[in-house]
């Protein structure tokens, strides 16, 4: 007796060679055409998913530079209108703007100015000018924090570079304030 599959196919022959057929065929067409076309689409998927995240990070790059160079230009216009509106426009204007000025709010404060003066700053490398300016006040403590206070929230630019808090000799409650301050203006260009 022949195996039950050997019998099969000497009596059916006619349809299983075909089948048979047509299976290595079928076979031969995944192993030469659709295995290598499923393998290029995974690695094309892939190569699209990575140009997706190269993009994106791209797309940020770009927007961090377009922030920066938007916060640059805001930058460049701040500077333009502290220059314009808030720096004095030259030596005669910083004086003007502050001698005045800090004298009213040493007054205002209740403390008597002992000494004051001003000269240019020649050893400051800047693209400003600099004017220090150099004040000694007396009156109490109460004034001395007024003055100060007063004067970090004026509208006239003037930097508080040192400070020394000394109580006088022979006397209660009576302090002599030692400043050191800068204001700035913008100096006239060479060659005007």
């Amino acid at each position: 007796m022949m195996p039950l599959l050997a019998r099969i196919v000497a009596e059916r022959r006619a349809i299983v060679l075909p089948l048979i057929a047509l299976a290595l065929v079928n076979l031969g067409l995944y192993i030469f055409a659709v295995y290598p076309l499923s393998v290029r689409v995974s690695t094309l998927a892939s190569r699209a998913a990575q140009a997706a995240r190269l993009k994106a990070a791209a797309d940020k790059e770009y927007a961090d530079a377009r922030g920066i160079a938007t916060g640059r230009e805001r930058a460049d216009l701040e500077l333009r209108e502290f220059y314009k509106h808030v720096l004095p426009a030259d030596v005669a204007g910083a004086r003007r703007s502050t001698y005045a000025r800090l004298a009213q709010l040493a007054h205002d404060a209740g403390l008597r100015a002992d000494r004051r003066s001003y000269e240019a700053d020649t050893t400051y490398k800047g693209s400003l000018a600099k004017i220090k300016i150099t004040m000694v006040l007396e009156g109490d403590y109460a004034g001395v924090r007024q003055f100060i206070h007063s004067l970090e929230t004026s509208p006239e630019f003037v930097v508080i570079e040192h400070v020394s808090l000394a109580e006088r000799p022979q006397s209660e409650n009576v302090l002599t304030l030692s400043l050191d301050l800068a204001t700035y203006y913008q100096p006239e260009p060479h060659g005007s």
